[in-house]
């Protein structure tokens, strides 16, 4: 995949069904897929940084996760 900046690698939380407690675990999984590189047809080329934002319940519990390549 190439682009300015790519979003949904993976086909979004809709595309997995929306497992809702799994869903941050899903998107730190294809964040790290990413940076190392395995990503196969749906890969970033060059990626070096992500983020991950996960929402829970009516807006209750927020968390954001910047993740980069060492």
């Amino acid at each position: 995949m190439d682009g300015k900046l790519p979003v949904n690698t993976s086909g979004g939380l809709k595309a997995k069904g929306h497992p809702i407690s799994p869903t941050g675990v899903a998107q730190i999984v294809e964040l790290t897929e990413q940076l190392r590189g395995e990503s196969k047809e749906r890969q970033v080329s060059n990626a070096k940084i992500g983020l991950a934002q996960n929402i829970g319940g009516a807006g209750g519990t927020v968390s954001v996760h910047i993740v980069e390549r060492c």
